[in-house]
């Protein structure tokens, strides 16, 4: 029996992965659930699973860390504001199974100083499937890791003629139910640069040797290609449901708890090289995660005030990258990472976007 804590327990993530749970009452025992700020969902499913200790926005979920006995923490929160949780976790020594990516790319080195070997469970679709294909190698035969991305609303699509989306069509993902800023991300290819930075970290793959192709199907999640030439890749139709139980009960696996693919049925799977043309997002991360520091914490936030800006009709859809860039051009990083550092640099990157957002509108 695994003890689970929740963080970010009433939104996509958090509500799938207690699906899973409510599926093997006799497997993993809810300890503990966090929201961000859906009092009545969260009131709804601690009396439903039983569980006292319960914890409301990014402060009190660091402290329910800390508080409570669990054998693995799943962050499932939104945003930058999940890496006090994740730091906690990892110094209480829990399993953390990971869906903010955002606190391991933001925090870099601080989160990945503070991790046991095998600590970090990847929860995102793209690095469970690495994870899961990793297991067929050793590290020293890795030649190159190749993560997917189904191309969001816009595959296919030139720059030019992108300039006048709407936000209705950038929320129109063809495969994923998600979040306005994850969705978002997923349409400018946001959220795979930061995929790239992410898997950087969790692999210890050099940048050079991290590709993505867009596989708009969306069954395969992701690839490793190793020295010999053999490449292995993992597939199943698409649902979290699958990373999450694995990110839950690593490395075994949770009989039932996706539907396999159907192999009687005729289909096509098809690849297609990513323009970065019209989608330079991969690029810019690559060069940010490089950089490291504060420069992938700048990026992030400074994106995550151009998607609201977009959304509420003061950014094009082409702007958002756009600012993203000026703002990372324009950051000096500090010369020593911290959590003070990396929370200045954010609110500099924030009011920095926010400024060349007004400008951009006169």
């Amino acid at each position: 029996m695994r003890r689970v804590l929740i963080l970010g327990s009433t939104g996509s993530i958090g509500t799938q992965a207690l699906d899973v749970i409510r599926s093997n009452p006799d497997r993993f025992e809810v300890v503990g659930l966090s929201a961000g700020s859906n009092r009545a969902l969260l009131g709804a499913q601690a009396a439903e699973f039983g569980v006292e200790a319960t914890a409301l926005g990014a402060d009190e979920a660091e402290q329910l860390v800390r508080d409570v006995e669990a054998d693995v923490v799943l962050n499932g929160i939104t945003g930058s504001v999940g890496l006090g949780p994740t730091l906690a976790a990892l110094e209480a020594g829990r399993v953390l199974a990971l869906a903010n990516k955002e606190s391991l790319i933001v925090g870099g080195d601080l989160v990945t100083a503070r991790a046991q070997p095998g600590q970090i469970v990847p929860v995102d679709s793209e690095h469970s499937a690495i994870a899961q294909a990793l297991r067929s190698g050793e590290h020293a035969e890795v030649r190159r890791l190749v993560l997917t991305a189904s191309g969001g609303p816009f595959r296919g699509r030139t720059r030019a003629s992108l300039a006048d989306v709407t936000p209705a069509e950038a929320l129109a993902h063809p495969t994923w139910d998600m979040g306005r800023v994850v969705t978002t991300n997923s349409a400018t290819l946001v959220n795979k640069g930061l995929e790239v930075i992410e898997a950087h970290l969790l692999f210890g793959v050099p940048y050079s040797d991290i590709d993505v192709v867009v596989h708009p199907q969306s069954i395969v999640h992701s690839m490793v290609e190793f020295v010999d030439g053999s490449t292995i890749a993992q597939a199943s139709p698409p649902d979290m449901r699958l990373p999450i139980s694995l990110g839950l009960d690593w490395p075994h696996r949770v009989a039932g708890v996706g539907r396999p693919l159907d192999w009687t049925v005729v289909s096509s799977w098809t690849f297609e090289p990513l323009d970065i043309s019209a989608f330079p997002a991969v690029r810019l991360a690559k060069h940010v995660g490089r950089a490291g520091g504060t420069y992938p914490a700048v990026f992030n936030a400074a994106n995550e005030q151009a998607v609201d800006a977009f959304h509420e009709g003061r950014l094009s859809f082409l702007g958002i990258v756009d600012t993203v860039e000026r703002i990372v051009d324009a950051h000096e990083a500090p010369t020593e990472l911290t959590r003070e550092t990396l929370a200045d640099a954010e609110r500099w990157a924030r009011d920095a976007a926010d400024r060349a957002i007004a400008a951009s509108a006169r």
